[in-house]
């Protein structure tokens, strides 16, 4: 069992006092709709609002019991989320028969506690049996990490990514809207005193000049407002664009997404194949962003059971996406090639990234997991496999087999 300090704030000696107004203020302000909601459905037995579920095809319609909901439906978080708010992504989106989605989300750290009769076996359907009793490690020490600069006749382009959430403020399903604006005035004020190689400029998508717009779209920096009905049912999309943005810095290579899908979404990236630079990057500088965060009275999301907590179950743990842009054509073409990725517990995605086609036969191979391993295990579990296809693909060019170094089924 693992507890939470409900709506805890770090109260320093710097700004202590704001830190405390702030916390009353959205004490008493959050969610208004959610309580009053949750009185009008007393008036039905829970049997009468149980979803229906029968064609659904996502995580939590297995697991969804009209027991748990029962025992469930009528309980609120301190801060007023309630469970029918956190599955409605996925009464609403039955799923693809091939495709099984999570369904459900936090709309707060809470939730996870207080609803984990039903995100307790989400979890462990969607991380490989993972257990509520099980511990999530966490390790950002880069210099453990063995080779990781690939052949750039291969490998593309390196990215790591991760999701932050702000301790305290409600996750962007269920946020008001002032809980939204502080966490980009949190965050925009850290990353406004980083410095060095690390030194960047945040642009709001409310208030940016079309020469900045079209600057980020040629980078592809840009994020716009979410059109996935996944999204959508999940209420991330309220307000567009307000309290939401982009920082990077001068290099283009460390990035923040502001409310997103997440509080934060944390990049660091370059062309070419020198993902230990680029993880190297990663860590650093996302522990200097913590560390500002903290010296202001605030904190991440964390907790030893699921490790760094964000809005989706899938993205519990880590949070952790390392990937390349690799071409294998040859290797793509081999029949055992999905079975290879699952053997070394990754995955692929087109070259535009998830629902695209691949392009010249490159893929963008990352990690598959994100809880019960760190950080460090995860990016090493990346740079070991796509050594492994870079070798296979060469094989396969000299016409030579590749069956002695096809990795056993896990």
């Amino acid at each position: 069992m693992f507890s939470f300090a409900p709506r805890r704030l770090i109260i320093g000696a710097v700004g202590g006092l704001a830190s405390l107004a702030t916390f009353s203020y959205y004490k008493s302000n959050l969610f208004p709709t959610c309580h009053a909601r949750s009185q009008a459905v007393r008036r039905y037995p829970p049997s009468a609002d149980f979803p229906d579920l029968k064609k659904h095809n996502n995580v939590m319609a297995t697991h969804l019991t009209p027991g748990i909901y029962a025992r469930l439906r009528d309980v609120t978080t301190p801060n007023g989320c309630t469970l029918d708010g956190c599955i409605q992504t996925g009464v609403d989106n039955p799923g693809h028969p091939f495709i099984k989605t999570v369904g459900a989300v936090a709309g707060d750290e809470e939730s996870y506690e207080v609803f984990k009769a039903l995100f307790d076996p989400i979890i462990d359907e969607r991380h490989n049996g993972y257990k509520p009793w099980d511990k999530h490690p966490t390790d950002l020490d880069f210099t453990k990490i063995r080779g990781g600069n690939f052949d750039a006749k291969y490998v593309h382009s390196s990215r790591v990514r991760t999701g932050r959430s702000i301790r305290g403020l409600g996750l962007p399903p269920a946020c008001s809207r002032a809980e939204r604006r502080e966490v980009e005035r949190v965050v925009v004020d850290a990353l406004g005193k980083l410095k060095g190689t690390f030194a960047g400029k945040y642009y709001p998508l409310s208030n940016m000049t079309d020469a900045e717009q079209e600057q980020l779209i040629t980078d592809h920096f840009l994020f716009d407002k979410p059109v996935s009905p996944l999204l959508l049912a999940s209420g991330m999309a309220r307000d567009w664009p307000d309290a939401r943005g982009i920082w990077h810095n001068s290099q283009k290579n460390f990035l923040v997404w502001i409310n997103e899908e997440d509080h934060t979404r944390v990049i660091s990236m370059e062309k070419g194949g020198n993902m230990k630079a680029v993880f190297e990057r990663f860590c650093t500088g996302l522990l200097q962003v913590e560390k500002l965060i903290r010296e202001k009275g605030w904190e991440f999301m964390w907790n030893e059971h699921l490790g760094y907590v964000l809005t989706c179950p899938s993205n519990l743990g880590t949070g952790l996406r390392c990937g390349v842009h690799v071409t294998i054509t040859k290797l793509s073409k081999d029949p055992r090639f999905n079975d290879i990725l699952e053997a070394m517990k990754l995955q692929k995605r087109g070259t535009g990234g998830v629902d695209t086609a691949a392009t010249g036969g490159t893929y963008d191979i990352s990690n598959a997991d994100r809880l019960g391993k760190s950080e460090v295990q995860l990016v090493q579990e990346v740079i070991d496999g796509v050594e492994l296809l870079i070798q296979m693909e060469k094989r396969l060019e000299n016409r030579r087999s590749i069956d002695d170094l096809i990795p056993p089924k896990k």
